[in-house]
């Protein structure tokens, strides 16, 4: 529990000291404007520390042990998905557009900080570049296109076709009156 504390205590003096006043266009801002001010408030003496956290970056590297090797593919967020009729993934709340030929079959969606793929049957059918604002809906006007098309081909076939012919059965209508003490079945 203790690194817990570590972690919300460093989150906490962030919100009050970095983040009030300030405003972002996306994450790599956010990651340039936290780094400038790291800078700044690293370089600052410490009388805990007897220097400025800066000092000991050298030794903390020093003492770390190298990181294991990461695939690639495990980065980011990675899912399965049956495409839906409108064509559309949705990512955290924002949706993305795919090729409308794939709706119907299964899909693989991932995302990164930076871009939304989506491949179906190893084959690229959605990039794009990932939304940080909320409850946006990406247009890609290939994407479009070939929707409206897909949907013109749809309804010309329906209104081509001629109406199936159904075939209804036809009652007795003496039955009725049997039943209601009336007359006799006729057969």
């Amino acid at each position: 529990m203790r690194g817990k504390g570590i972690v919300e205590r460093n989150n906490s003096w962030l919100e009050t000291s970095f983040l009030p006043g300030r405003s972002f266009s996306g994450p790599a801002d956010f990651n340039a404007q936290l780094g400038e001010w790291a800078l700044l408030a690293n370089g600052r003496f410490k009388r805990v520390l007897g220097c400025a956290p800066a000092d000991r970056i050298d030794a903390g590297r020093a003492a770390m042990a190298p990181l294991p090797p990461i695939a690639e593919a495990s980065l980011g967020w990675h899912n399965r998905i049956r495409l839906p009729r409108d064509h559309y993934v949705r990512i955290d709340t924002c949706d993305y557009p795919v090729d409308p030929a794939v709706t119907g079959r299964m899909a693989d969606v991932r995302a990164d900080l930076a871009q939304v793929t989506v491949t179906c049957e190893g084959r690229l059918v959605a990039c794009h570049d990932r939304s940080w604002v909320a409850h946006q809906t990406v247009t890609d006007l290939a994407h479009k296109a070939a929707a409206d098309v897909m949907r013109a081909e749809r309804l010309r076939a329906k209104l081509a076709a001629p109406p199936a012919a159904v075939e209804v059965e036809q009652r007795d209508l003496s039955r009725y009156d049997v039943l209601l003490g009336g007359g006799e079945v006729v057969a």
